[in-house]
């Protein structure tokens, strides 16, 4: 006969392990707590570690990383976590700050580590920095995933680094970091055919701030900035005047707002210049989920469709 005591204990036992396949509370979590400075990498480190991490962006979907300001918050996230990707190159001027209040002890990964930079004209950047932030400060261009080639080096930087963490895993990060980047340079050859059917006098527009340079280089654009590399950097009057005799002068077929910035200064060039309003790109941030930017392939799939489509039908200015 089996003791009453060993039966009730054998009862609670098995309640305990339902309720923990059963209930999301109980469920097991992934192993590596991850946050990521904005909302492409994030996308980026979800599609490398997969099951085994899981992944909070510090700025989020349609977010502006220019322009943010962290909070207590963001600090009790970051302090949680065991891996920190950043994008470096300048882009989070404020990160320094957030790792110091919150006492950051974990991994940090640097996602372009190893990408060929684009640098700014030195005179042109501290015009245009105001003297503000750190972003501001550093001459390289840090947009650096707008260049799909370059994503693939992003998410082999993030596989290695989740790797060296979670050695257990290695293996499973770098077969989806290799699938990933199939993935990408597809479509980075998909881009290249679709903008290779725009003649050379189409391949020439503006964007409300200096983050599309990469894209521009490797895809054969010419991309002219409202503003600088920073969405903090505002245009003067003259500034706006010279901007909108280059469209006259150079008949500028088309400008394009973005998801992270106000639209009111590219409409007010398209009013004096006429210019066509091409549309939105999305440049610093993924769109909400139910958005048509989600992820960072389809932000580079519809940013070329919008880009490719506007500048074919768009009326050259006069």
């Amino acid at each position: 006969m089996i003791p009453r005591p060993f039966l009730k204990n054998s009862r609670r036992a098995l309640l305990l392990t339902a309720l923990a396949v059963s209930s999301p509370g109980w469920a097991a979590e992934p192993g590596l707590n991850v946050v990521a400075s904005f909302s492409i990498l994030a996308d980026i480190a979800r599609e490398v570690g997969g099951p085994d991490v899981r992944v909070t962006s510090l700025v989020g979907p349609d977010g502006d990383a220019h322009m943010f300001e962290p909070t207590p918050q963001h600090a009790r996230t970051l302090q949680q976590a065991s891996v920190l990707v950043s994008n470096g190159l300048g882009f989070e001027g404020w990160m320094a700050r957030l790792k110091r209040s919150a006492g950051f002890k974990g991994l940090e990964l640097m996602a372009s580590e190893g990408v060929k930079v684009r640098t700014f004209d030195a005179s042109a950047q501290a015009h245009d920095s105001g003297g503000k932030g750190d972003h501001h400060h550093a001459p390289r261009d840090p947009h650096a995933w707008q260049n799909v080639a370059n994503a693939v080096i992003y998410a082999n930087n993030i596989a290695k680094g989740f790797a060296k963490k979670d050695p257990a895993n290695a293996a499973a990060y770098r077969a989806r970091a290799a699938a990933y980047s199939e993935r990408l340079l597809a479509l980075d050859a998909q881009i290249r055919r679709t903008l290779a059917a725009l003649p050379p006098e189409r391949r020439v527009l503006v964007t409300t701030h200096d983050a599309f340079g990469y894209y521009a280089q490797a895809y054969g654009l010419r991309i002219v900035p409202a503003r600088g590399f920073s969405t903090q950097a505002e245009p003067s009057a003259s500034d706006i005047a010279r901007l909108v005799d280059q469209v006259r002068a150079q008949r500028i077929p088309a400008m394009f707002i973005e998801n992270i910035s106000d639209p009111r200064l590219v409409e007010q060039l398209a009013r004096e210049t006429g210019a066509t309003v091409g549309g939105k790109l999305y440049s610093d941030a993924l769109s909400p989920p139910d958005g048509p930017a989600a992820t960072y392939l389809l932000l580079m799939q519809g940013n070329t469709a919008t880009l490719a489509s506007a500048l074919a039908a768009a009326q050259r200015t006069p």
